[in-house]
């Protein structure tokens, strides 16, 4: 068989024998995807159709020679009874005339009708005695029937064009047929409906309508049904997927529960360990949950990667995961998604909608993403090169006038009587709104993490309403005099007041403290306040927070609901582990631990921090190592004596973690079945990050593959992760329960950190940039003329109160 003219179009004639080539070849269809692969069912339709195809073609070009042939048998008949007839006139037109002789004649004869197609015509020849008139010759030869000249060629490709523009014109309009009989149709040389055998039409058109411009337009609709087949059969091969289908085989080959891949191993080792080609299947693994999220749930805000399908939060849409994805794009140097993104933020996306946000949820993920991929894009431009946002061209501040229009509508948050902003705003009218729940409270770690995005923006537009709106909500929040610098969770838009004695680093208390350190980060440290705030907190987490647990004496930050004199809850979530990381960054201001020992400024607090950083750094990886699937749960519990051992106590955890399940360290950890989700965050890899940049112990990098593996391995959808990657219901059993929804800051924080922790360490050097809570990269900067600190701490005591004032209780 002809493979590149598998029906033998070229020809025009159909490839024989008709069904054997089809049927008898076992391996047909199978030379893209290998043998035995399975038959999908459009490869089954398409090889049923071809087979089909050549029984039809086989039997109408049998049919076809019967008709020929009975067709000619007729003429030649038809041909001699006219004969006969012409010459019986003559005859006794001959024999009536007194002039003529009568002149007898032969009839033509012919052969049996089995063998009409060898019969021959013989002209009436007179004998010698009677000669014919010239007359009479004249007259027999104008009544003798002559088979025309111009009969038309069965076999021309001009007559298989008519017959098929025939058939087309014979279905009824509108009729349905079935794809199979439309193919049928297109391939036989002459369909059902085709044009009648003989047919009032010659071959030839007369000069200046040639066949080919006269046929053009049944030309182009065959070449049309043609290509529609090429594509189909170039589809049937996989040549469209390549791209992700290459990216899906390549992590199907991964064996992660055997430690393969990019050099392998556990423990400490780094000898012989290729970082970079582990950092390659990080990238494969973001191109798979990009992949998947464009086939299924393009332009949605969330998708659901095991039943294919999206869900917006707006009624057009908000960007939520395409708008949080952009700088890893760009990091990643995926730069044809990258372009697609673009596309669908200068054609689809619109902020006026008449819809309630989050306000901070808004501001970390859509505006910080957007921050960050304008800045990305004019200080690294070799990231993902995109002609379109270069100096001078149309697209150059789409980044910038989005996020411009967006932080617009979020400042109406910030309308409230205090100034602390409402928890939510609906976008379409300016409209801040207060909370729905907690008597209307906002939450504090949501209120006060919005600084980095507004002040940034403030600093490119020049705009300082941005920057003092963001401002003023620290110095509420501060002048509240909270104790050891340790804030309740929640805070009144209202009156600025917080409302309730909870104490925690998890939800709702967390990046509080985070954006502490990095305002003073984000402005080169020429906002000492901030320092001041941070430095209050840890010790305040140190005083009230820290303790160890029995009987291994891991280190952890508990939780005092009841307010800093009631019970320490020995409970951490795993928010909580951005908390190594960010006191690492802290104590060296993201220089080396080696180099910031070598400052000055070094002290024995800073030395004091690194090692608090390292214990909890331990007990989070635990809080992994803990799970049957390597992925930590939502929430932990711990064992802590009674009363709870004070930070300064002696301690000392284990080095490893023993894999048997009856290892004494496992008495320490406790994870509840309602608390056994893992929702694929990034905190403790984004720790990592941390530890490895500023200490560089190579165990952090290790930990980090592990525990890459591990989500590889368990939360993968479809083969080889094809589907994407979905956060887990129940991380403590085997195989987990699947919650099917991949989370966006899957892709901007978690893959992030791990693309991160296995590049080089100038690719965003920590002394250069500050990431905000979404891990959106943000470059420090100089404050300039124009922006100041614009507000004063009052003094404390030394329990952290404001002198000379009682502090207040906290509204219920």
């Amino acid at each position: 068989m002809n493979v590149r003219d598998p029906f033998n179009l070229r020809s025009g004639t159909l490839n024989r024998p008709p069904i054997a080539t089809w049927k008898g070849n076992k391996n047909y269809g199978y030379s893209h995807a290998g043998p035995g692969a399975p038959v999908s069912p459009l490869q089954q339709f398409i090889r049923s159709a071809a087979a089909a195809t050549h029984s039809a073609a086989a039997d109408l070009r049998e049919s076809v020679g019967d008709v020929v042939q009975t067709a000619h048998h007729a003429l030649t008949t038809a041909a001699a009874a006219a004969a006969a007839a012409s010459a019986s006139a003559s005859a006794s037109a001959s024999a009536s005339a007194p002039s003529s002789s009568s002149v007898p004649h032969t009839t033509a004869t012919t052969d049996d009708d089995n063998n009409h197609h060898n019969s021959t015509n013989t002209s009436p020849t007179p004998p010698a005695d009677r000669p014919r008139p010239q007359a009479a010759d004249a007259e027999a030869a104008d009544m003798s029937f002559a088979i025309p000249k111009n009969v038309p060629s069965f076999s021309s490709p001009q007559r298989k064009l008519e017959d098929y523009h025939w058939a087309s014109r014979q279905r009824p309009s509108g009729s349905g047929g079935s794809v199979l009989n439309n193919v049928q149709g297109f391939l036989s040389p002459r369909g059902p409906g085709g044009l009648p055998m003989y047919k009032d039409k010659p071959y030839l058109y007369p000069p200046g309508r040639t066949g080919w411009r006269r046929n053009l337009p049944r030309r182009k609709r065959s070449c049309f049904l043609l290509l529609l087949i090429i594509v189909v059969l170039v589809w049937w091969s996989g040549l469209f997927a390549r791209r992700e289908e290459g990216a899906e085989t390549r992590l199907g080959r991964w064996k992660w529960s055997q430690g393969e891949g990019g050099g392998g191993g556990g423990g400490g080792r780094t000898d012989g360990v290729d970082w970079l080609a582990r950092r390659a299947e990080v990238v494969k693994a973001m191109e798979l949950s990009w992949d998947a999220y464009e086939r299924s749930a393009w332009g949605f805000d969330e998708f659901h990667p095991e039943s294919k399908k999206g869900k917006q939060m707006a009624p057009k849409g908000l960007g939520w995961i395409i708008i949080d994805s952009l700088d890893t794009l760009m990091l990643m140097n995926l730069t044809s998604r990258l372009t697609h993104a673009r596309e669908w933020l200068t054609k689809s996306l619109t902020w006026d909608q008449d819809q309630d946000v989050n306000t901070f949820e808004t501001t970390i993920r859509m505006l910080g993403g957007l921050l960050s991929a304008h800045y990305l894009s004019t200080e690294f431009p070799d990231l993902a090169p995109i002609a379109d946002d270069d100096p001078g061209s149309p697209g150059e501040d789409l980044y910038l006038e989005k996020a411009k229009d967006l932080a617009d509508r979020l400042l109406s948050a910030f309308d409230s009587p205090s100034g602390v902003p409402f928890a939510s705003v609906n976008l379409a009218k300016y409209k801040g709104i207060p909370s729905h729940a907690d008597m209307g409270a906002s939450s504090t770690a949501e209120t006060s993490t919005l600084q980095l995005e507004f002040k940034y923006l403030a600093k490119l537009t020049g705009e300082k309403e941005y920057w003092d709106k963001v401002e003023r909500v620290m110095k509420i929040i501060d002048d509240n005099g909270a104790q050891d610098g340790l804030v309740p969770i929640y805070i009144f838009a209202t009156t600025g007041k917080f409302h309730t004695n909870n104490i925690r680093l998890g939800s709702r208390g967390d990046s509080y403290y985070e954006y502490l350190i990095k305002q003073y980060l984000q402005t080169n440290k020429k906002e000492p306040i901030y320092l001041d705030m941070w430095r209050d907190a840890l010790r305040g987490v140190r005083k009230h927070l820290v303790t160890y647990t029995e009987p291994s004496q891991f280190t952890i930050i508990g939780e005092r609901p009841s307010g800093l004199s009631g019970d320490l809850h020995p409970k951490m979530d795993h928010l909580v582990c951005f908390m190594p990381g960010t006191i690492a960054l802290a104590a060296t201001g993201g220089l080396t631990e080696h180099e910031a020992r070598k400052r000055p400024t070094w002290t024995a607090q800073d030395d004091a921090d690194m090692s608090l950083a390292r214990e909890l750094m331990h007990t989070c990886w635990g809080m992994y190592k803990y799970m049957a699937t390597g992925l930590a749960a939502e929430i932990t519990h711990f064992r802590i004596a009674k009363p709870p051992l004070p930070e300064s106590a002696p301690h000392q955890a284990p080095r490893e973690f023993d894999p048997d399940p009856d290892a004494a360290w496992r008495q320490d950890f406790e994870v509840k079945p309602m608390d056994s989700h893992n929702l694929q965050r990034p905190e403790t890899v984004e720790s990592l990050f941390y530890m490895w940049r500023i200490t560089r112990d190579p165990k952090y990098r290790e930990w980090g593959w592990d525990m890459f593996r591990s989500f590889m391995n368990y939360t993968a959808v479809g083969e080889g992760g094809r589907d994407g990657f979905t956060s887990l219901s129940n991380a403590n059993r085997i195989p987990p329960t699947t919650r099917d929804n991949m989370e966006s800051f899957w892709l901007a924080e978690t893959l992030k950190y791990f693309y991160l922790l296995f590049s080089p360490d100038d690719l965003l050097p920590l002394d250069k940039v500050v990431f905000n809570t979404e891990a959106h990269p943000l470059p420090r900067f100089d404050m300039g003329p124009l922006f100041k600190t614009g507000w004063e701490r009052k003094k404390r005591d030394a329990e952290g109160k404001i002198a000379g004032s009682s502090t207040e209780k906290p509204a219920a």
